[in-house]
């Protein structure tokens, strides 16, 4: 009976069709035996070179010619490819299925190998702290093999589609929920806007803790605040006491409301703290897999506190870089891994100096960068003022939205309670007096704002409107 390897091989010179859908992710350390690692090098080499499989005779001609092969060597070789004489009626899937199931084998045997060399130290270059991304690299390891969605012959699967009910995860705040259409959809980007102490890390620790009632998994990254901090907000929303009055409770009375939130929901909140700027999506990326490789642990929500004090993967900050770029290219990297994690991202940011004076906010008011606002799915700004304050209100004013229609709602008002960090409904008749600014079209995407930047100005690192 021939071996995995010895049918893989025997394919690649005898079925062009296999071979162009595998070539892509076989790797010479697949293959143990160095007779069919040296084989398997030759092909690839050959299909690399000529867009195209060499034929039996072909290989045995580069083997042939190979003179960094010793005479063992050499004589394994030539036996090998004479050996591969091809089998007849093979199915395509049967073939394809065995074929990934051997590379994802061998990834999986290959990284256990290098975790047992790093851990007796046998790898000096490298350290155990490394061995969450070798493995996480080797389960990751699958056959793309969708080559695109054609749009006659896929109308039928498209129809079905549409059909389908989109998974949204709702907020508990009814105008929210109206504007999005029911909630965030999955693999989106989303951000709040507001000036320094208005509310936007109150905005997603109480959508942290709703989203935690709701029975998920919640992830709450912070790069401004400690860990503690934002778990004292959490406590305060969840516990419904006063920020202020956690300290005086006594353990006994706290530790009962813990347990009671603990029997009434199923998911967990988990609160990870970095550095100002020292952390990119890499790092999240690294992160989401120690959680789910260590705890069991798959968001269903996440939340970066937030995107100005993130540091970029692919740039540095530093004076060759404008704002302009460097922001976007953090959102881009952000957007990204929400669609690889197939999980809304909830971020925020802050409002320029002009926007923090301003009573009506607008996407030219953003903070740094007017990339973050090309990049994102839903964004909306918090505003108040001393006689909203005076409510218990702040403003919310959308800017961007891909679920539904931007004009619908476009400002409306929310309670706020700082003292508990807790968002709440108002009633209707409190927003009838934004009806009919709800219908000013003047600075919504697509409604003939001008959403790109006019100019750069060089010495400044800023866009100029």
């Amino acid at each position: 009976m021939k071996s995995r390897e010895e049918v893989i091989l025997e394919n690649l010179i005898h079925n062009e069709e296999y071979a162009r859908k595998v070539i892509p992710f076989l790797i010479e350390e697949y293959f143990s035996d160095n007779t069919e690692k040296r084989v398997f090098k030759h092909i690839k080499t050959f299909i690399e070179k000529y867009n195209t499989t060499p034929t039996q005779e072909a290989l045995g001609i580069i083997v042939d010619n190979d003179d960094k092969l010793s005479s063992d060597d050499y004589d394994s070789c030539t036996t090998y490819v004479e050996n591969l004489n091809g089998s007849e009626n093979v199915d395509m899937n049967w073939l394809m299925d065995e074929t990934e199931d051997f590379c994802k084998y061998r990834a999986i045997f290959n990284a256990m190998s290098e975790g047992i060399q790093i851990l007796q130290g046998d790898s000096p270059d490298k350290k155990w702290t490394s061995l969450p991304s070798i493995l996480s690299d080797a389960l990751a390891v699958s056959f793309d093999t969708h080559i695109g969605h054609d749009y006659i012959d896929d109308s039928s699967d498209r129809y079905e589609f549409y059909q389908r009910k989109e998974k949204k995860i709702p907020f508990d705040l009814d105008l929210f929920n109206q504007i999005t259409g029911g909630g965030t959809p999955l693999k989106t980007l989303n951000v709040v806007m507001a000036g320094t102490g208005v509310g936007k890390s109150l905005f997603m620790c109480h959508h942290a803790a709703n989203c935690l009632l709701q029975n998920l998994n919640v992830l709450y990254i912070t790069l401004e605040m400690a860990e503690e901090r934002i778990a004292e907000r959490i406590d305060a929303n969840l516990l419904d006491v006063q920020v202020s009055d956690l300290r005086q409770l006594p353990k006994s009375v706290y530790q009962t409301k813990v347990d009671r939130i603990s029997q009434q929901v199923k998911g967990k909140l988990i609160i990870k703290e970095y550095p100002t700027s020292t952390a990119n999506a890499n790092h999240f990326r690294v992160l989401l897999d120690e959680l789910k490789l260590k705890k069991s642990f798959v968001p269903d929500m996440v939340f970066i506190d937030y995107i100005n004090i993130c540091s970029s993967s692919r740039l540095k900050a530093n004076g060759s870089v404008n704002s302009y770029t460097f922001v976007k290219a953090i959102a881009e990297e952000l957007r990204g891994l929400a669609g690889e994690y197939n999980i809304p991202i909830f971020t925020a940011t802050q409002l320029n100096r002009t926007g923090s004076v301003s009573t009506d906010v607008g996407l030219e008011d953003t903070a740094e960068s007017f990339g973050l606002p090309q990049t994102a799915d839903f964004m909306f700004a918090i505003t108040s003022t001393e006689e909203l304050e005076e409510m218990n209100q702040v403003m919310v004013k959308q800017l961007k939205n891909r679920y539904n229609s931007a004009t619908m709602n476009r400002k409306f008002v929310v309670g706020i309670d700082r003292s508990k960090m807790k968002l709440f409904d108002v009633k209707p008749e409190e927003n009838e007096d934004l009806a009919e600014s709800n219908y000013e079209q003047k600075d919504m995407p697509g409604n003939g704002f001008d959403f790109r930047p006019k100019k750069f100005e060089k010495n400044s690192g800023d866009w100029k409107f």
